[in-house]
């Protein structure tokens, strides 16, 4: 294990700690989407799981939204050569999103809405404790800007998040990874990435703006990113205008 890949894990070691992700006995549902940064995730947790000092199950999942040219073989066999058998479920979501979404307008939202339920039922069906997703640092800091500026709300991703109802628990095992780190490292691990071609080809979507604007800000204000992650574990209540948290003297 490189420099590199031993910085990945040993932070996601960390938030694992920190959150208490995993427990002995957990069945953990790695929901997988041909993509480098859930890719990395299973591949680390493997790792995570020979060394840990309780026992617990990994389970690579794909879900098949019937895009065009969605092609999942290279990648299941890639797996299948470093030990994962890759469990692939099939739904219909490409034709919905399609229909039901504006001209113009990004699939994204409703994409991965009807992605996770279709991964919420079947890990509900077949006992999975655990649903890991690969969401990073960046994916946190962009959500947090999202909710901010377009639906006035100071919120972001959680490491760790109970369903609504109560029947799934989502970790976020990746949560304080450098999205540059993972980059790097899929270069070297060469992954043969399954490209979305739903919402791949929007350039305008508002996450991607975002990702811009942090990366400038990141230019003149090294450490940024970093910073903005610490803020989302450094909450201070009192000091916002949430009136049930109101703000107490000091004097």
């Amino acid at each position: 294990m490189d420099a590199l890949e031993e910085k990945i894990r040993k932070t996601m070691v960390a938030t694992i700690a920190r959150h208490d992700l995993l427990e002995d006995g957990d069945r953990v549902l790695v929901a997988v989407s041909g993509g480098k940064d859930s890719t990395i995730l299973l591949l680390q947790l493997e790792q995570i799981r020979r060394r840990a000092p309780f026992s617990f199950e990994i389970q690579p999942v794909l879900l098949d939204q019937k895009q065009p040219g969605f092609d999942a073989k290279r990648y299941a066999d890639w797996l299948a050569a470093r030990g994962f058998a890759l469990r692939i479920l099939e739904q219909d979501t490409y034709s919905v999103v399609v229909s039901r979404t504006a001209p113009g307008k990004s699939y994204c939202g409703l994409c991965s809405r009807m992605r996770r339920g279709a991964l919420y039922a079947h890990a509900a069906e077949e006992g999975f404790t655990k649903i890991a997703l690969g969401h990073h640092r960046e994916d946190l800091n962009e959500t947090l800007l999202l909710n901010l500026f377009f639906s006035g709300v100071l919120g972001s991703m959680p490491a760790r998040l109970e369903s609504d109802d109560g029947r799934n628990v989502v970790i976020r095992p990746m949560a304080e990874v450098a999205e540059a780190d993972l980059r790097r490292h899929a270069e070297r691990i060469e992954i043969p990435v399954i490209p979305c071609n739903l919402c791949g080809n929007q350039e305008n979507a508002r996450r991607q703006e975002m990702k811009a604007l942090i990366t400038e800000l990141e230019g003149r204000y090294p450490g940024l990113r970093g910073s903005m992650l610490t803020a989302q574990q450094n909450l201070r209540p009192s000091q916002l205008l949430d009136g049930a948290h109101p703000a107490r003297s000091r004097d």
